[in-house]
């Protein structure tokens, strides 16, 4: 297990897998960075659009890649009505009844998926699911690479929209100061909604990614949002930065972690150095001192 070929697939391994966890935690941490709440129905909005591509793929043939166009939409649609008509309506503007709410959201998602779906575990069959590339001395599965690579291009645009846009900065003021950026003119209960929107529409893209060599079940959800969560604290609540780096460093720990402890004990690692970055640096990697 030390042999420097099999140390380096499984590193190339991880950074593959961490490159989604990093999307699905940069959707997290916009939320978190604009709204200022943990959106604890995320796991469960992931899980809806990996139905999505699901059904998409069985009913009607459309490969999950090519998904992209239709699931990051419907996603962001979903997120941006969530917030605009159920969210802020019910949260009364008080940060404890709108994380109750999303939880509700969760809730309710996962049961009316269990309702539907069934808690049958689902798959689906590609001509590409069970091709690999070779990467010097590593095999890496195609989806995977593709996944890495997707994305990547997702979180570039990510931080090109919020770096170069009127609607990115529109963002960052109204994260930075919300009664400064409304004398301004910002519409901030839009921005909200916005921002809700975006951080779906990352799970959208995510979920596109995940599918052709993952699975789909009610519960599928909170495996990652809790791996998200801790990539938020890990890199700097609010960080973007943060949540690319820290994303990339859970992947690796992750699969290192699997490769000398076994798969079962795979996160530990994650974990412990979750506890760690509580106890010694709370602020997280590039989080700023409260």
């Amino acid at each position: 297990m030390f042999d420097p070929s099999i140390l380096f697939s499984s590193v190339l391994n991880g950074l593959t897998t961490g490159a989604v966890y990093a999307l699905i935690a940069l959707g997290l941490t916009l939320i978190y960075g604009v709204l200022h709440i943990i959106n604890f129905a995320h796991g469960a909005s992931l899980m809806l659009a990996l139905y999505a591509v699901y059904f998409l793929k069985e009913r009607w043939g459309i490969d999950p890649y090519l998904a992209l166009p239709l699931v990051i939409p419907a996603m962001f649609a979903l997120g941006y009505g969530l917030q605009r008509i159920v969210i802020n309506r019910a949260g009364h503007g008080k940060d404890e009844n709108i994380l109750l709410v999303t939880l509700g959201i969760a809730i309710v998602m996962e049961n009316l998926a269990l309702l539907f779906f069934k808690s049958d575990t689902r798959n689906i069959d590609t001509a590409y699911s069970l091709s690999t590339v070779a990467i010097g001395p590593a095999m890496i599965a195609v989806p995977k690479l593709v996944a890495f690579a997707g994305a990547l291009v997702v979180s570039a645009l990510l931080f090109w929209i919020m770096g170069r846009t009127d609607l990115g900065r529109a963002i960052r003021a109204v994260a930075k100061e919300k009664e400064g950026a409304k004398l301004m003119g910002i519409d901030v209960d839009h921005v909200y909604a916005m921002s809700f929107g975006i951080g779906l529409a990352c799970l959208g893209a995510a979920a596109c990614f995940l599918l052709p060599a993952y699975y789909v079940n009610p519960q599928v959800g909170g495996g990652f949002v809790l791996v998200a969560f801790t990539i938020v604290v890990l890199g700097g609540m609010g960080s973007f930065v943060g949540a690319l780096i820290g994303g990339f460093l859970v992947g690796v720990v992750e699969s290192l972690g699997g490769l000398y402890l076994g798969e079962s004990l795979g996160q530990i690692g994650i974990f412990a150095i979750f506890i760690g970055v509580v106890l010694f640096r709370p602020q997280g990697m590039f989080g700023a001192k409260a």
